[in-house]
């Protein structure tokens, strides 16, 4: 990832609607949610959720497709991703045994009822 784009991605995360957008999406999964979902599960009106999620998308973090009559929107897992490694790919002076815990941490735990 080149700095530009990190900036972009950074830039759209600084905001506290796009923010919460984009921890939606990540709930959400791949199937991702409908922009008028969104803008519910966020508390703001449409036609802002839809300012948001042009930032988002434009800086790499968001995807949208559409199905029948819907613009469906989901995180974008790779470019998240890539932000973050961004981040963490001179970690640490040379020690990655330092940042390895974030890095490995799984992001999903595993559902308590389901471990029998």
């Amino acid at each position: 990832m080149f700095e530009s784009q990190a900036v972009l991605g950074f830039g759209a995360l600084a905001q506290e609607t796009r923010l919460r957008i984009l921890r939606v999406l990540v709930r959400a999964g791949p199937d991702g949610r409908a922009a008028g979902d969104i803008a519910n599960a966020v508390g703001v009106s449409a036609s802002n959720v839809s300012f948001h999620l042009k930032e988002l998308e434009r800086a790499g973090l968001v995807t949208q497709r559409r199905e029948a009559r819907s613009i469906i929107y989901a995180a974008a897992y790779v470019g998240i991703g890539d932000l973050i490694r961004f981040l963490m790919q001179d970690c640490c002076s040379g020690h990655p045994a330092i940042c390895a815990p974030p890095l490995t941490a799984p992001c999903c735990p595993a559902d308590a009822t389901s471990a029998t």
